[in-house]
């Protein structure tokens, strides 16, 4: 066995008699003022404001904006809506039982069609009430998913441009490419009559007409003009449509009651 003969010798400016007390446990951190401010800078620099206002609603707010991105990705440069985060969102909607009705916020140029059909076609057929509000513009496969809403309005200064489907990049020259175009027609031309109160002769004349738009085939619609043809249901904005919201969220739980 070995012994240790060395003395254990206390640290300089400590005493060897005096119980060895631990040290208090530090503080939670408060947060500082400076913290505070770069939150604040940080809200400043991405949306604007100081703070961002919050509110649990039973009403959920969904924005379209820019090009409807498909299949093909579009330049970082460009303002688009992406339809893979679009429809997750849609069947949450669905599902959630906290959530009543659905609001959607449109000021879109259009995009692919595709795309844009589905996504209309998830709005038209949710089992919850949906309105929907044309702000700035709704134009080409805008115009469907505007009016897959239960109930549709559009401001008085927003504009519908309405037109036939275009190709872009490289078309294979042979009557199927043809057919292919006409059949992708048809079913926006059916979806549109579907779930408006526009007339197919008066969507067609829209579509075809001449010497409005800068490729001499479409038609831009304003505001008015759209509900005078039955595209829209009503001229209105937020106050309108939040109103009509929940008016028919409310008549939806009336049926419901009288069901059970």
């Amino acid at each position: 066995m070995i012994v240790n003969d060395n003395p254990v010798i206390a640290p300089p400016g400590t005493n060897p008699e005096e119980p060895q007390i631990a040290p208090a446990p530090a503080e939670a951190p408060k947060r500082s003022r400076q913290a505070k401010k770069s939150g604040t800078t940080e809200n400043i620099q991405e949306l604007g404001s100081t703070e961002v206002p919050t509110a649990k609603t039973n009403i959920h707010v969904m924005t379209i904006i820019g090009q409807i991105e498909g299949h093909m990705v579009l330049p970082p440069n460009s303002k688009t809506t992406k339809y893979e985060h679009i429809m997750p969102q849609l069947v949450a909607i669905e599902q959630s039982p906290e959530i009543e009705g659905l609001m959607l916020l449109l000021n879109t140029v259009g995009g692919d069609v595709e795309a844009g059909l589905a996504i209309a076609e998830m709005i038209a057929s949710m089992s919850k009430p949906s309105v929907s509000i044309v702000l700035g513009g709704g134009h080409s496969i805008g115009v469907p998913v505007a009016v897959s809403a239960t109930y549709s309005f559009i401001v008085e200064s927003a504009t519908m441009t309405i037109h036939p489907i275009r190709l872009t990049g490289l078309v294979i020259g042979a009557p199927s490419s043809f057919d292919y175009l006409e059949k992708m027609q048809d079913r926006v031309n059916n979806f549109v009559t579907s779930h408006s109160s526009i007339s197919e002769k008066k969507w067609k004349e829209l579509l075809f007409k001449t010497g409005e738009l800068s490729r001499d085939i479409g038609t831009s619609v304003v505001g008015k003009d759209a509900v005078r043809y039955g595209l829209i249901d009503e001229i209105g904005g937020v106050a309108q449509a939040m109103a009509k919201l929940q008016e028919m969220i409310h008549a939806k739980k009336e049926t419901k009651g009288l069901k059970q």
